[in-house]
């Protein structure tokens, strides 16, 4: 099976007659084109902005001591960052940088209250990544 390639997306598969020419050339008639045999792959349901955005998700818990920051903070609801470095087994410079990047990805929500700092997990940011990974079972669809 060959591909007719066109701007970076598939379009139709070609031919083999028209493969076995030795260059097949733009001027005379274009070979007729059937259609794809997945539908919906013309149509991607993440946009290059969503799939830049869940990069950033991805990238901030790339890291175990983020993830298991992630899985404290979730399972806690609201962590105080004073006991994080003893929960972790880090010193609290290290924990410190880790919640940054948390935060930063939009993954935590940081609150000062006097000397110290409490967080929590933003849902919506991990619903965003969870329904990346939805998968749809064809046979159930309409």
């Amino acid at each position: 099976m060959y591909f007719l390639w066109q701007t970076g997306r598939v379009t139709a598969v070609l031919n083999q007659d028209v493969l076995n020419q030795d260059v097949v050339n733009q001027t005379e008639q274009e070979p007729e084109l059937r259609p794809l045999c997945c539908p919906g792959l013309d149509d991607p349901s993440l946009t290059e902005a969503e799939a830049d955005d869940i990069v950033v998700i991805l990238k901030a818990l790339a890291d175990p001591v983020r993830l298991r920051l992630m899985s404290l903070i979730a399972r806690g609801g609201e962590v105080c960052a004073c006991d994080l470095p003893a929960a972790l087994d880090r010193s609290q410079p290290t924990v410190s940088h880790h919640l940054k990047v948390l935060v930063e990805a939009g993954l935590l929500e940081r609150d000062k209250r006097g000397k110290w700092a409490w967080f929590t997990v933003r849902p919506e940011r991990l619903q965003a990544l969870s329904s990346v990974f939805q998968i749809v079972d064809p046979t159930t669809q309409n």
